[in-house]
């Protein structure tokens, strides 16, 4: 039983731009109905997917630049800055392009380094997508995705005590303190926060992203098969969707509620 136990936030992390570098956060509003701000704002089309900015709808990631299939974007160190809105891309410590996100200069200069740097990958000209409020999230509800550390130390078991870095599941919340596995049956049950109120929604069922080490860039563990293999599913993680405000960060403690009797 998990209910017993107190977790505690020790990773917390928005990815402003799917696919591209998480960047880490010490304290943030969480508010209802909405992810992380600015989490998954931007996406980066890979070839035509109809995505219309002003009528933003959920597209399934196969659409965009991803890490389940460009390895190569974890060789980049990118910063969104939220004032200027600006990305700014490093390759090797070098600044290799810089724009504004919200301007279509910007844009331009964001798309041209793709368009000369990943052809290989691409099925169309790059672009950048941004839908106001919309998230590009691999589900398309706007949640909190959650990590448990003693799971991912469950899967260094599985593999032989190979280390396995927890940014490989670009979670929003990493943390410590539940029993592994044991955070896969709270769907349905609410975790309070501060003042915060998140419910579990779902159980994240992983893909090969994690199978690409965020540090290299190389495709160099089997974890999905490794999860299927030893457990029978490949779930890792879960989402949970923001019920009431509240601000939360790392080093708060994150309780299950005990259900309302009906």
């Amino acid at each position: 039983m998990i209910d017993s136990h107190i977790a505690e936030i020790t990773g917390l992390y928005r990815y402003p731009i799917k696919g591209l570098t998480p960047e880490r956060l010490s304290r943030v509003p969480l508010r209802v109905g909405k992810t992380l701000p600015a989490d998954r704002r931007y996406a980066i089309e890979n070839g035509p997917s109809g995505f219309d900015p002003d009528a933003p709808q959920w597209k399934p990631k196969i659409q965009f630049l991803m890490l389940a299939r460009n390895e190569r974007l974890a060789e980049l160190d990118t910063r969104f800055d939220d004032a200027s809105h600006v990305l700014t891309i490093r390759r090797d410590g070098r600044i290799v392009a810089s724009g504004d996100l919200e301007t279509a200069a910007g844009r331009a200069a964001i798309e041209a380094y793709f368009s000369e740097n990943f052809q290989p990958e691409l099925k169309g000209p790059p672009k950048v997508l941004s839908g106001r409020d919309h998230s590009f999230s691999d589900v398309a509800r706007k949640v909190v995705s959650i990590i448990n550390l003693d799971s991912v130390r469950a899967i260094e078991n599985m593999l032989d005590g190979v280390a396995v870095h927890p940014l490989r599941f670009r979670a929003n919340l990493y943390v410590k303190g539940w029993p592994a596995w044991s955070e896969l049956d709270l769907v349905g049950r609410t975790l309070a926060v501060g003042q915060a109120r998140l419910q579990v929604v779902k159980r994240i069922v992983r893909c090969p992203a994690t199978n690409v080490d965020p540090e290299t860039a190389k495709r160099d563990l089997e974890i999905p098969p490794t999860l299927s293999r030893h457990l029978g599913h490949m779930d890792c993680g879960i989402y949970a969707e923001v019920i009431a405000d509240g601000d939360i960060g790392v080093g708060d403690a994150v309780a299950v509620e005990e259900p309302k009797l009906v």
